[in-house]
């Protein structure tokens, strides 16, 4: 972990960004941290920019060689070399674990997600004394309506499948408290999905609405995202959650059982009424012990996977209770509201 003096007691803010083929796209990006960097400074803010970690996740490119030019000079910029691939999540987690900041900003390389908008995030955090703030578009983020529909709709079957409808908020542009941000990383497992490990920690969680656009989608018609890696990310975000859908086959099981006693009452009123009107003996029986007994099956089936789900989570690292420290909120809400008028 960094440990840095804290300048005049300021609040510290650290930059998290993982690098896979961002080459063309970091100077641009340094710069503008550079420049808000600056603009804190002269305007003598209570918020510090303290460093900006970039997390060379294997590289395809020459994105290795461009930081390090890049950070020449600038001793706020560090770069941590992973020693093969792990994807997007797991080098997050690495660069979080590096920092010291009181609060923590995770954005993407090819500037999808301008460093401008970072005041604007921690505005909305402070003013509600929330803990994690999402960026969400305001519009279409690829310009292709067929990505961008496939993408919320990704989105809600994922939560709907996950018992939790805040996943469509998740983004990568996202600002948390430090302490938060750093418990969270600790207790990821390989399997962990990063945002539902922020979300054991805290359920104060926000959007702030932006017009973020997917440079590189619309100048390439590339994505970062490849088909099999968003399903990917859909699987170990639901592996991560409490899996509700689970208690869908607990309540199958118990309307088959409530129903295979309801025929079993309407078959033996009838015949008691109306001797041998089910011309075909015996088969009400077997659909009602087929029924009582499937649907017992079902039930128990699904209390025992729930109750396994609880399990995993538990030996993930969730934990019972969490201390956060927001004391600080009132200053920084104070300057921003000045910034703006």
């Amino acid at each position: 972990m960094s440990v840095s003096a804290n300048p005049n007691n300021k609040v510290l803010v650290s930059l998290v960004v993982p690098v896979y083929s961002g080459a063309d796209y970091l100077a641009e990006l340094v710069a503008s941290i550079a420049q808000l960097r600056e603009a804190w400074i002269s305007d003598r803010a209570p918020l510090h920019l303290e460093e900006v970690i970039f997390v060379n996740d294997d590289s395809v490119d020459e994105s290795a060689v461009v930081l390090s030019t890049l950070s020449e000079g600038r001793a706020w910029m560090r770069v941590l070399h992973l020693s093969r691939n792990f994807g997007q999540h797991p080098a997050t987690i690495a660069g979080i674990l590096h920092t010291c900041g009181d609060w923590v900003v995770t954005l993407d390389e090819d500037l999808q997600h301008p460093p401008e908008y970072i005041p604007a995030m921690l505005k909305v955090a402070v003013a509600d004394q929330l803990d994690i703030v999402y960026a969400h578009a305001l519009e279409g983020v690829h310009e292709s309506a067929i990505r961008d529909l496939g993408s919320r709709f990704m989105k809600r079957v994922t939560g709907v499948l996950a018992g939790d409808m805040s996943v469509s908020t998740f983004s990568s542009f996202r600002v948390m408290r430090g302490s938060i941000a750093r418990s969270a990383s600790r207790v990821c497992g390989h399997e962990t999905y990063f945002d539902i490990a922020l979300s054991w920690y805290s359920r104060r969680v926000g959007t702030s609405l932006l017009p973020i656009k997917d440079r590189r989608f619309i100048e390439g018609k590339k994505s970062g995202y490849s088909l099999r890696k968003l399903m990917s990310h859909a699987r170990r975000l639901i592996m991560s959650s409490r899996v509700k859908a689970l208690r869908i086959g607990g309540y199958l099981g118990l309307a088959a059982v409530f129903f295979g006693f309801t025929f079993a009452a309407y078959v033996a009123v009838r015949e008691f009424f109306h001797p041998g009107a089910f011309m075909a003996r015996g088969w009400s029986s077997l659909i009602i012990s087929n029924m009582v007994f499937s649907g017992m099956i079902l039930f128990l089936i699904s209390a025992a996977l729930e109750y396994l789900s609880i399990l995993v989570l538990r030996a993930q690292g969730k934990p019972t209770f969490f201390v956060i420290d927001r004391s600080d909120d009132v200053v920084i809400a104070s300057y921003l509201r000045e910034l703006a008028a």
